[in-house]
């Protein structure tokens, strides 16, 4: 074998092992890349999974959120109203407290304009009955005072929430019209402490 000969056949045994070398190389990188490829969709697949459960634990944790959130809303309004229901007990008492006191006095406020509906002679009746007006008169202002008002009767329209019909009888006024008191009817503040009792046009 001649020194061209010996020179090709080394380049041929060259070529052959570079050849063999970069095949070598890319089977080794196409395992690697596939190997990559392989732990990519696995650490997709592990990601998608992790996301999913974490908006899972964030959806349970708004919803436990919003049940505290209700729950107190509730109890604001519970203690709202708690508040206000003993607010309006303390007035109701403040208010109403001489409502057994003031119909009590209403007996004497009517005995007292039964007396002075009576005709009477002389002076000395006279005197007697000036005294009793005005004693029937501070009684009166004192009553008013603690919220005592008389109900409107005679002449209005017939109100069972006010006035308490004992009679009807024929008349020319219009229906349901009041045409007599027979006892007057009284509030205190919003509140009926006595009906009046009345005669009713029919």
């Amino acid at each position: 074998m001649n020194h061209e000969e010996k020179e090709m056949k080394d380049q041929d045994t060259t070529a052959s092992a570079e050849t063999e070398v970069r095949e070598t190389a890319e089977s080794d990188l196409e395992a690697v890349l596939d190997e990559m490829k392989e732990e990519t969709e696995n650490a997709q697949e592990e990601s998608v999974e992790s996301v999913a459960g974490l908006k899972t634990k964030l959806e349970a944790k708004q919803k436990e959120s919003e049940d505290y959130l209700n729950r107190l809303q509730r109890l604001q309004a519970d203690f709202a109203n708690h508040k206000k229901r003993v607010e309006k007990e303390k007035n109701d008492i403040y208010l109403y407290a001489n409502e057994k006191l003031a119909l009590s006095l209403l007996d004497s406020v009517n005995n007292l304009e039964k007396a002075l509906a009576c005709d009477v002679d002389g002076e000395q009746n006279k005197g007697l009955c000036d005294g009793m007006e005005l004693v029937l008169k501070q009684l009166k202002d004192s009553l008013e005072k603690h919220g005592v008002v008389e109900i409107e009767a005679l002449g209005k329209p017939f109100d069972m929430n006010l006035h308490h019909a004992i009679m009807k009888e024929e008349s020319d006024a219009p229906t349901d019209e009041i045409i007599e008191v027979f006892q007057k009817g009284y509030m205190i503040h919003s509140k009926v402490l006595r009906p009046a009792m009345v005669k009713v046009a029919q």
